[in-house]
């Protein structure tokens, strides 16, 4: 869109008094700017300059395109998905660890039904989860995050993609996600967590039950939210239909698979 100056009163509309004490308006699309805050230069001239400076590529409007990019490549790939749910739990579980054998199974019999399997495409229980899935024959999904350390998305993932941003990673998760199964895990995984209680408490998203596997792992936890929290009326009372604790992978299998069909 043009820029252009509209003209207004002589430039004494400084003096005291005046109504029109900047002088000229400029417009640059919705934005309008007077006085000191009108640019130099105007955006034909920048469009069509040749200039090997760069640092455009870091500043905010570059970066919301590249936010809406990220949006646009999601919803693209996950549209057509059909019914799922997401295994959340850390990326630093071991193979001979038991969480990754139940993240496993939960995965594979997750699959069987038909459901698709998302999780973050890292290592860990994430990995144990696609392997169940894709072992079954069903849709693996990995959504990753560009991370220094990261070493891509697993090798058992048959759908995947790498976001930049965690707030578009995190959106694809609960927009395509029926239900989610949190196995025990870390910083990550207690986000992901916390962003879908809230979201939940907040009827944000009209149901999705949340199973936290492994009981002994979380108990501290949610004693304390259930005792201290709650008696200083921080949080009110968490719906026990949509928040799930057990030590079965087929329970919690059960209750998501349950769920993804009366939808």
């Amino acid at each position: 869109m043009a820029d252009f100056i509209r003209s207004q009163e002589p430039t004494g509309g400084s003096e005291q008094g005046s109504s029109e004490p900047f002088g000229q308006t400029y417009h640059r699309g919705p934005i309008i700017m007077r006085g000191r805050m009108i640019p130099q230069d105007n955006s034909n001239t920048n469009l069509y300059a040749s200039n090997s400076d760069t640092d455009w590529l870091h500043m905010d409007p570059w970066r919301v395109l590249r936010i809406q990019a990220e949006f646009v490549d999601g919803f693209g790939a996950l549209a057509e998905l059909g019914p799922a749910v997401a295994i959340f739990g850390s990326a630093r579980t071991t193979s001979d660890d038991p969480v990754y054998a139940a993240a496993r199974k939960m995965g594979r019999d997750i699959a069987r039904e038909g459901i698709a399997v998302i999780t973050g495409g890292g290592p860990g229980v994430m990995e144990a989860a696609n392997r169940g899935a894709a072992e079954a024959g069903g849709k693996s999904v990995g959504l990753g995050i560009e991370l220094p350390h990261e070493q891509g998305l697993n090798q058992w993932v048959n759908l995947g993609m790498t976001f930049r941003y965690f707030f578009v990673r995190k959106t694809m998760f609960v927009k395509y996600s029926s239900g989610v199964i949190v196995c025990p895990g870390g910083f990550g995984t207690m986000d992901e967590m916390f962003e879908l209680l809230t979201l939940v408490q907040t009827h944000k998203v009209t149901r999705m039950p949340i199973v936290l596997f492994d009981k002994s792992y979380w108990e501290g936890l949610f004693d304390w939210l259930t005792s201290t929290v709650k008696n200083r009326s921080m949080i009110s009372e968490l719906d026990p239909d949509l928040l799930v604790r057990t030590d079965d992978p087929e329970e919690a299998v059960n209750v998501l698979v349950t769920n993804c069909k009366t939808q």
